[in-house]
């Protein structure tokens, strides 16, 4: 007989406790979390909670939904420990509450079903695919809709399970799925295609194998009257670009024109998956093909899907100009994540004007581009956010709930914008005649929606067509830093984001910057003082990134731009003082030592200070401004000192009580470590040999030598970082140390996790000057590691330039050892360094080279036109590097001969034969 509860007045007890959560009230619902909590303790609580879940159905679906939810996050938290029999008996009952008659209740149940997979495995509930396939061709479509609800859940959170099963369940399931593609009921039909999607990106076997059938029948649902089957429909094909694009390319016409339809859907959800394929196909090889005719069209609804919905600008209260007394709420603040130091010997690259660029980048055998990253890439300019909030919750509420701002996510605005982003990048100006037009009307249109949606779509195209806006563009940054004082404050924001795309332009174009550096700078920073908040972030984020653009051409507004940034931190609530912290961080890194002037150091640090003393060790608002105290102290050098103490201090107690605080695996609330870490590698840069006396009173490099052993990343990646800079500032102290940092560096060469094999392989090089031939012993298993790592292909350029500069400096202190392998690495070594600008690193590595090609030159000769070529990268060697170059050069020229010596040379490029004659004579 199935179990009844014991106790009537318990579960009364019970059921009252579900409804008093529902309250709006918070204390109340405080109070009956806890109360919850501890009913956890008898063992047949989480039965009282099926048992409301499937059988009361006379009783309020809100309150049996949330038992049902309770029981999934207790199942989620310890399912493991519950007794045999409760988990038996609530499998039992999830089976029997399938078809009950509410859709809220069956969703609550196919939660809890696929919690129950995802916590123990199939195999423990052997009957259960079984009974859900059985279940699908039940008369009942309640129970048919229920089982299907729970596999959807069951796929998308256990795919993997059911690909790897050895009974291979998939075989049966996906036929199964695609046959009810074309059932008469859209519920069923959604779910069918919900299932199968789980298994496009992972192209599962049983799939792969029935993949003409599944187009056949998807084909057949493009027209479907509900929405969310054409949401899955497009979602398909979205994947099927990506996975099978074979499949599609004889059907592409048609799809190309059902997209561009279902781009435009009523549905905004439907729309969103659509635009995705515009995403999608723009990486593919056919893009440029397949899309060409369809452009006329495609801009177009990509240029009206970017103007913010109605309920968008009431979501973010768009009509709200002054709300910069309105406290944020703790929700509204984003999560942030610490960044950690990455190391880099040369950190400023060649302006691609090196006469020996014809040298392209087709010999670099990493096949990793020598040019720097545009400063409007992809990679460090994003699209704007519409809102910072954040759902991070995994709980699967499958419409139980949720939360509203989502909507301002991810979404078709910005979806679209992406998308014209990728675009403009495929097809350059190429857009720009059925493009143009378009802006023209939208920019000046009396809709001020209209004209925020134009200053979106200019933003989005600032890369792709940048050459071919060029002679638009004094016109349309005039008309942009008008904007700026716009009296709409979503324009006055979207103007700031789309302006700092085109800072690039204005700062590297002498006549632009004459004209609009100072406009520009002088508006960004009235709107940094902005009534509204939303303003002042985008203003913010755009100042930064005109720093990072501008660098020491800030240098004269400086006191301008503090004034204004240490009056908003009296303005700013505590989101956008995160911002803000970032602003003034990047405008230290932007102008280096620059800021070390009394005047600016008296403005910028006692509200710096004032709040680093308010924020206790635990809170988690010093990580930003740890982040840039860092760069400050960095760029003041021994202008921090008055500050330096206590700041040293702070931060090896943050790492100290992180160390004893959590066991050697346990990586919560390591940030504080990782963060502190790096501001004290901010200090030894900075400091230089003044931090000396600190660390010798401090217990400093025992602690490193705990964090250069964790567990997690990060901390590793910092605690190198750290070493590097405390060697080059205060090598005697780290010197004791190296019988324990040198087999841990050693240990830590391993390129996939980038930046901490980075930032090992920096410190080594850097230890490798100060010790010399001590470093003999590692110098085999170090040199093993970085051959194999600048070998590479797809090798990250920085991690190529520090691996490059380390075996240069091993071979300036061990030139025996390391010149034996020079022919392994001679060829990318080259290609690693001939783009970094001359300095006192790449001159070690290249006095380090040179010492190995004269005791190894046979090793260089297939390769020398590489060693000519990254010997006429520098501008200016020091005299005694000039010497070695001509000496080999002169000693190659007479090995070779005259006659072979013409015949190599003519393959030179007609600069790098002019180079070598003018400065070596040769």
């Amino acid at each position: 007989m199935s179990w009844q509860p014991v106790q009537a007045d318990g579960l009364e007890q019970i059921l009252t406790l579900l409804r008093q959560s529902q309250s709006p009230d918070t204390q109340i619902q405080r109070q009956v979390q806890a109360r919850l909590e501890s009913l956890n303790q008898y063992p047949d609580f989480n039965k009282y909670l099926v048992y409301i879940l499937t059988k009361l159905i006379d009783e309020q679906e809100a309150t049996r939904s949330l038992s049902g939810l309770i029981l999934k996050n207790n199942a989620k938290s310890h399912y493991e420990k519950f007794p045999d029999d409760v988990r038996l008996y609530i499998k039992q009952e999830c089976l029997s509450a399938l078809g009950d008659r509410s859709p809220l209740i069956r969703a609550t149940v196919g939660i809890l079903i696929t919690t129950i997979v995802t916590k123990g495995s199939l195999e423990q509930w052997p009957s259960l695919l079984e009974h859900l396939y059985t279940c699908l061709d039940s008369p009942n479509i309640n129970l048919c809709e229920g089982a299907f609800g729970a596999l959807q859940k069951i796929c998308q959170d256990s795919a993997d399970q059911l690909e790897n099963a050895p009974s291979q369940p998939l075989n049966v399931l996906i036929p199964k799925f695609i046959q009810f593609f074309l059932h008469s009921q859209p519920k069923i039909r959604s779910h069918a295609i919900a299932c199968v999607n789980e298994f496009i990106t992972p192209r599962a076997t049983a799939l792969m194998s029935n993949i003409d059938l599944f187009l056949e029948n998807l084909f057949q649902l493009a027209n479907d009257t509900d929405s969310d089957v054409r949401r899955h429909v497009c979602r398909a094909l979205v994947m099927l670009v990506e996975v099978r694009i074979d499949r599609l390319i004889p059907h592409m016409q048609q799809i190309i024109e059902y997209m561009l339809l279902t781009s435009q859907d009523s549905d905004d959800t439907v729309a969103l998956e659509a635009c995705e394929f515009w995403l999608m196909i723009a990486d593919q090889p056919i893009c440029r093909d397949v899309l060409q005719p369809y452009l006329d069209k495609l801009l177009p609804v990509l240029c009206k899907n970017m103007k913010y919905s109605e309920i968008d600008i009431i979501i973010l209260q768009g009509d709200t100009d002054d709300d910069e007394n309105t406290p944020d709420r703790i929700e509204d603040i984003r999560p942030r994540f610490h960044r950690t130091r990455t190391r880099q010997y040369a950190q400023n690259l060649l302006d691609n004007n090196n006469p020996s660029e014809q040298l392209n980048n087709t010999t670099d055998t990493n096949n990793n581009s020598t040019t720097a990253t545009p400063p409007n890439s992809q990679t460090d300019q994003h699209l704007p956010d519409d809102d910072d909030d954040v759902d991070d919750d995994d709980d699967d509420d499958d419409g139980l709930g949720g939360n509203a701002d989502q909507a301002t996510e991810w979404n078709l605005r910005k979806c679209s914008a992406a998308a014209l982003d990728v675009l403009s990048n495929v097809f350059r100006e190429g857009i720009l005649p059925i493009l143009l037009p378009i802006l023209r009307e939208m920019l000046f249109h009396t809709n001020w929606q209209i004209k925020e949606s134009g200053i979106l779509v200019l933003g989005a195209i600032a890369e792709g067509c940048s050459y071919g806006l060029t002679p638009h563009l004094p016109d349309l940054v005039d008309y942009l830093i008008k904007c700026l004082s716009d009296k709409k404050p979503l324009v006055r924001s979207i103007t700031c984001w789309t302006l700092s795309r085109y800072s690039s332009w204005i700062v590297h174009n002498e006549v632009q910057q004459n004209r609009f550096l100072v406009p520009l700078m002088s508006e960004l920073l009235k709107r940094i003082l902005d009534t509204n908040k939303k303003v002042q972030e985008a203003a913010c984020s755009a100042f930064a990134t005109l720093e990072e653009e501008a660098c020491i051409q800030m240098v004269p507004y400086l006191k301008q731009i503090l004034e204004t940034l240490v009056h908003a931190f009296r303005k700013y609530q505590a989101k956008n003082l995160l911002i803000l912290y970032d602003a003034i961080g990047t405008l230290a890194d932007s102008v280096g030592s620059h800021l070390n002037r009394s005047d600016y150091i008296q403005l910028l640090m006692p509200p710096l200070i004032e709040r680093w003393n308010l924020l206790t060790n635990d809170d988690k608002d010093l990580f930003p401004l740890l982040e840039c105290l860092s760069s400050i102290a960095t760029a003041l050098q021994t202008g921090f000192l008055p500050y330096c103490e206590p700041v040293f201090g702070r931060c090896i107690l943050l790492v100290q009580q992180t160390l004893e605080g959590h066991g050697p695996d346990t990586s919560s609330d390591k940030d504080f470590m990782i963060v502190a870490l790096d501001l004290l590698s901010g200090l030894a840069e900075g400091l230089g040999a003044h931090i000396d006396t600190l660390v010798e009173r401090s217990n400093i490099l025992p602690l490193l030598e705990r964090c250069a052993q964790d567990s997690m990343a990060e901390v590793r990646q910092s605690s190198f970082a750290l070493l590097g800079d405390l060697t080059k500032a205060c090598f005697r102290h780290v010197h004791k140390h190296l019988n324990i940092f040198l087999p841990l560096l050693t240990q830590n060469l391993d390129p996939h996790h980038v930046s901490v094999c980075n930032n090992a392989i920096w410190a080594i090089g850097e230890i490798s000057i100060h010790i010399g031939s001590e470093i003999q012993p590692f110098v085999s298993i170090i040199l093993e590691s970085l051959i194999s790592i600048i070998n590479r292909n797809n090798t990250p350029k920085t991690l190529l330039e520090n691996t490059a500069i380390t075996i240069g400096r091993l071979g300036l202190v061990c030139p025996n050892d390391v010149s034996s392998q020079l022919q392994r690495f001679i060829r990318p070594w080259c290609i690693a360094l001939r783009n970094i600008r001359d300095n006192d690193e790449k001159d070690s590595a290249f006095r380090g080279i040179c010492n190995m090609i004269i005791l190894n030159p046979l090793a260089v000769t297939n390769e020398f036109i590489y060693v000519c070529d990254a010997i006429a990268s520098w501008e200016k060697p020091p005299i005694e590097l000039h010497a070695k170059f001509r000496d080999i050069l002169q000693t190659f020229k007479q090995e070779f001969g005259n006659e072979q010596w013409k015949q190599l040379t003519d393959r030179f490029p007609l600069s790098l034969k002019q180079r070598l004659q003018i400065h070596y004579g040769v």
